[in-house]
């Protein structure tokens, strides 16, 4: 516990220092954020109230997994689900009526689970913590993940080129699309640069408070949606439970819960802006959760295209920093995609990244 607490407070410190180090650094090709309004007609003040039927649907739909925390096992649940499920169903109703998340919905088990096959067990850096939540609270989230869902796509406001956490789209699509854009770039006997970038616990850094902001003036939250939203950030608790031994109780000051089915839409939402910035460079992109990646038809002789490639990353990482995010400069990958003659024209070409010479691959 420990381990994975030090780990997220070293992490949010070398980006403060970052920050620190560069507190006005310019984002977009422009040096401003691009901003993309929200329409000002959409607005989501809060979650509606579900019927029992709904209810029932989403609870039978749902994985019989069960959480420690758990009263009663999920399958037992389930068979007792025409005795409980009124009394479910009034909890539910009046969290979403007052805004206010359940205490004991917001307490999570990690369970330590090797990152990698093959990776030695007896490191804990190979770790990552993977929350265990009661299987409620779940049920919970996915009521309204469904909403939110429903209102981001109702509205438009979902990023076009994100391939995570929504319906018809998934790592096959993603790429479907950048396989596509780079066979059509052959076809015109051009290269692609395809720039890989890896973040470093994205997931766990997140700031509470820049990601309620963006939730009111980026996608139109009002009201008790919004303060459910906070609600269910706030005030959340876990422990490691490992070989039957548990750990202290520690609370998330950052991030949103691994495993839970909330946190990766609300990631989607938090990172919408990066969009705008990379758009300003004039580089095609593509994401799927916290992968990202650039590309652009480019020829060996043209330094302005090599330019505005290394450019984009450097603004990239900028705005990472100022939103609580760290870009790992030492996994971050570049590639040239084109005939065997045209990448020997290549083979001098690199990005430099924050200090750091990204070779080509």
């Amino acid at each position: 516990m420990d381990f994975f607490e030090n780990k997220i407070k070293y992490i949010r410190e070398e980006i403060d220092a970052c920050r620190a180090a560069n507190p006005t650094h310019p984002v977009g090709q422009d040096g401003v954020l691009p901003s993309r309004m929200v329409n000002s007609d959409a607005t989501l003040l809060e979650f509606k109230a579900i019927s029992l039927v709904e209810l029932e649907r989403v609870i039978k739909a749902s994985k019989p997994t069960t959480c420690m925390l758990d009263p009663l096992p999920s399958r037992v649940l389930k068979e007792l689900l025409p005795t409980v499920g009124p009394v479910i169903l009034s909890l539910m109703n009046l969290s979403f009526s007052t805004g206010i998340v359940p205490s004991n919905f917001k307490a999570a088990v990690l369970k330590p689970l090797l990152k990698k096959p093959g990776l030695d067990p007896e490191l804990i850096r190979n770790y990552r913590p993977i929350s265990n939540l009661p299987f409620l609270s779940k049920v919970q989230e996915r009521i309204v993940a469904k909403q939110i869902v429903d209102y981001l796509t109702r509205n438009n406001l979902f990023e076009p080129f994100q391939s995570g956490f929504r319906n018809f789209h998934s790592t096959e699509t993603a790429i479907t699309r950048v396989v596509n854009d780079i066979l059509l770039a052959l076809d015109k006997n051009t290269s692609t640069m395809l720039v890989l970038l890896d973040l470093s616990t994205a997931f766990d850094t997140i700031d509470h408070s820049t990601l309620l902001h963006r939730l009111e003036h980026y996608v139109g939250f009002r009201g008790t949606a919004l303060g459910w939203l906070e609600s269910y950030l706030i005030d959340r608790t876990q422990f490691v439970l490992h070989e039957g031994a548990e750990s202290k109780r520690g609370k998330l000051r950052f991030g949103v819960p691994q495993g839970s089915v909330l946190g990766p839409l609300l990631f989607a939402i938090y990172m919408l802006p990066l969009g705008d910035v990379i758009r300003s460079f004039g580089i095609s992109f593509h994401c799927y959760a916290d992968d990202t990646q650039l590309y652009i038809p480019v020829d060996s002789g043209d330094s302005g295209q090599i330019q505005r490639v290394e450019s984009c990353p450097a603004a990239v990482k900028g705005w990472m920093s100022q939103n609580f995010l760290q870009l790992n400069t030492g996994k971050t990958e570049l590639m040239i995609i084109g005939s065997k003659r045209d990448r020997e024209k290549f083979e001098d070409v690199f990005l430099w990244l924050d200090g750091f010479a990204i070779v080509v691959y």
